[in-house]
C-alpha cells in the first residue's frame, strides 16, 4: 500500500507540474494572439512530439519530456542592420546571433509582416511575457490562500504542551534541573499541559506570537487566563528574568543567538489552524520573501550540493530540489500517516511552491527567460523616449538577438545546475522524513 501511494503521489505531482507548465504557456499564448501575434506552435514538454493537433493556426501539443514547455512566436528578433536575415558567419557568436535570428523568420508565411512580436509596441511584449510567470503567480496565490484558509496551516498555538520544571537559560548544555533550581514560574503558577492561554494580564491573546512578546515584555507579577477542561480560571505567575532564544519576528528563533527577558518557562503545542484571510496573505508575503531569499542564496548552495552529490555529506533541507527531488517528495507526502486531507493540503502547497518558483525565477532579467525579454523591451522604450525628448531619430527596435551569446551562457550554467541537482536529488534526495 505504501509504494502504490508513493507511485500516486508521483503522478500526482507530475500532473500537477503538466498543468502549471500549461498554464504558464497559455499565458504567452492568449497575449500574443490578443495583440495579433501570429503563434504557430503551443507545446508542453520538450523532445520527441506525443500527440498533436493542429486548431486554426496553432498546432497544440505534448511532448516527451515534462521538464517545460513553450510556444513560438513569429519574429522574436528583428531582422538585422540592413533588413535582412543573413546567411551564417563563420564567427561563432555571430553564428549564434544569426542562427537565432533565422529561427525567428523560418514560418513567415505572405501576411506575417504585420503578425510579428517584435514589431509590437514595448508595453504590449512586456505584456506577453510577462503574461506566463504572472499566471503562475495567480495560481500559486490561489492555491496557497486556498489551502490555508480551508485545510489550515501548522501553527505554534497559545496550548501548553509541556511546562518547565525549573529556570534554566536557553543555552544551558543540559536540560536537566540542578539540585538548588529555582522553579519556573510556569510551574509555580500551576499551568498544565493542555491549559489553552486565552489572556494575559486580562489582555486577550489567540496567536502564539502575540503571546510570546507579552511573555518576553514582562518581568514581574503577571495574570494568566486559561481555559481548562472546558472551563476558565486565573492563575497568578511571577515572571523572571532569563536568557532565551532570540526571536525572529515570524514565530521562530534564530540560532546560536539569545536575549535576556521575561521568562515563564512552557512550551506551546502546535496544530493544524484555519487562517483568516488577512492571516493567510500575511503568511503568503512571508512566503513570497522566503522564495526571494531562497533565489538569492543558490550560488552559495552550490558547494553544499555538490557535496551531497558526489561526497559523503548530508542533503540539507533547505538544499535546491529540481522536478524529480519534487516528485519524490510529492510520493513521500502521500506515503505519509497522516489525514487524508493533510496528504491533499501538502501536495497542493508542494505545487503552489513550484509555481512560486516558476514564476521567480522566470522574472530574472536574463535571457532566454521571459525576464529577459522583459528587460529588452523596457530598454528599448528608453531609448526611445530619450530620443523623442532630445528630438533625436528614433532607434528602432532593440535587437536582442545581439545578446544570443550571453543567452547560451546562461542556459550552459542552468543546465550545469540541473544536472548537479539532478544527481544530487537521485543519490542523496531531500526527505520529509528520516
Amino acid at each position: 500500500m505504501t509504494a502504490f501511494m508513493t507511485i500516486l503521489g508521483i503522478v500526482v505531482f507530475v500532473v500537477g507540474l503538466l498543468f502549471s507548465i500549461a498554464w504558464h504557456e497559455l499565458g504567452h499564448l492568449s497575449t500574443a494572439k490578443m495583440f495579433g501575434i501570429r503563434v504557430p506552435q503551443y507545446m508542453v514538454g520538450f523532445g520527441p512530439t506525443l500527440f498533436s493537433r493542429r486548431k486554426g493556426e496553432t498546432e497544440y501539443g505534448v511532448k516527451a519530456v515534462p521538464l517545460g514547455g513553450y510556444i513560438r512566436m513569429i519574429g522574436m528578433f528583428p531582422p538585422g542592420d540592413d533588413g535582412a536575415v543573413r546567411q551564417r558567419s563563420t564567427s561563432p557568436f555571430r553564428g549564434m546571433i544569426e542562427d537565432a535570428r533565422s529561427a525567428a523568420f523560418e514560418e513567415l508565411q505572405p501576411g506575417d509582416e504585420k503578425r510579428l512580436f517584435y514589431t509590437r509596441r514595448p508595453w504590449k511584449r512586456v505584456i506577453v511575457m510577462f503574461a506566463g510567470p504572472f499566471m503562475n503567480l495567480v495560481l500559486a496565490v490561489v492555491i496557497f490562500l486556498g489551502v490555508l484558509m480551508t485545510f489550515g496551516a501548522n501553527t505554534t498555538t497559545t496550548t501548553v504542551s509541556t511546562v518547565s520544571e525549573c529556570v534554566l537559560p536557553a543555552s544551558a548544555e543540559r536540560n536537566t534541573c540542578p539540585k538548588d533550581a529555582q522553579d519556573s514560574p510556569a510551574k509555580a503558577a500551576g499551568l498544565k499541559p493542555g491549559d489553552r492561554i486565552v489572556a494575559f494580564d486580562g489582555e486577550k491573546v489567540t496567536e502564539w506570537e502575540e503571546l510570546q512578546r507579552s511573555i518576553r515584555g514582562t518581568v514581574g507579577p503577571a495574570t494568566l487566563t486559561v481555559e481548562r477542561d472546558g472551563e476558565r480560571r486565573t492563575l497568578h505567575a511571577e515572571l523572571v528574568e532569563n536568557r532565551v532564544a532570540k526571536f525572529d519576528g515570524n514565530g521562530g528563533y534564530v540560532e546560536g543567538e539569545y536575549v535576556t527577558t521575561g521568562f515563564l518557562g512552557f512550551t506551546p503545542a502546535g496544530g493544524v489552524v484555519d487562517q483568516t484571510f488577512p492571516q493567510a496573505v500575511d503568511r503568503m508575503g512571508d512566503m513570497m520573501a522566503s522564495g526571494v531569499d531562497a533565489l538569492i542564496a543558490i550560488p552559495s548552495k552550490v558547494p553544499d550540493l555538490w557535496d551531497a552529490a558526489f561526497g559523503d555529506a548530508e542533503r540539507k533541507q533547505d538544499s535546491p530540489m529540481g522536478v524529480v527531488g519534487a516528485a519524490r517528495v510529492g510520493g513521500e507526502v502521500f506515503s505519509l500517516d497522516i489525514p487524508p486531507e493533510q496528504r491533499v493540503a501538502t501536495m497542493l502547497l508542494l505545487v503552489a511552491g513550484f509555481n512560486l518558483s516558476l514564476f521567480l525565477f522566470n522574472m530574472l532579467p536574463l535571457l532566454p527567460l521571459d525576464g529577459g525579454h522583459i528587460a529588452g523591451a523596457l530598454w528599448e522604450s528608453v531609448r526611445r523616449g530619450v530620443a523623442r525628448v532630445f528630438r533625436r531619430p528614433d532607434p528602432g527596435p532593440f535587437d536582442v538577438a545581439r545578446l544570443m551569446p550571453v543567452a547560451y551562457l546562461v542556459a550552459g550554467v542552468f543546465i550545469c545546475f540541473t544536472l548537479l541537482v539532478l544527481v544530487a536529488d537521485i543519490v542523496n534526495p531531500v526527505r520529509l522524513t528520516g
